[in-house]
């Protein structure tokens, strides 16, 4: 697993920018994203996946220890979808190979 600090460090590295600006990048990054979740919004990049929010209605709960049921209030919460191109990587499935070019068929003479 990586550290926020590894992660900077290897973008820094492929990227060719400063461990400076590739935190400022990153940092902007998730503001960015932040935001965008917070007003209601969603965010979908091709591939990796999207984030977005759902509502979780109000429902009722116990309390284990005491046995008391509790009301907990509706709720928004964020909410990650991964992408077919992230899944598939995950999961270890090879690219599809793109199928050979039909042989022309010979013409009878």
């Amino acid at each position: 697993m990586s550290s926020k600090a590894d992660f900077i460090a290897k973008v820094a590295e492929k990227s060719g920018l400063t461990k400076k600006d590739a935190t400022t990048a990153f940092n902007t990054i998730f503001e960015e994203i932040t935001a965008e979740l917070s007003n209601g919004g969603s965010l979908q990049i091709l591939g990796f996946g999207t984030f977005d929010t759902i509502t979780r209605s109000a429902r009722q709960a116990r309390n284990l220890q005491t046995g008391e049921t509790i009301d907990v209030p509706e709720k928004q919460a964020a909410r990650f979808r991964v992408g077919k191109k992230l899944k598939e990587s995950v999961a270890g499935k090879p690219k599809k190979e793109a199928k050979p070019a039909a042989k022309p068929k010979k013409s009878k003479k």
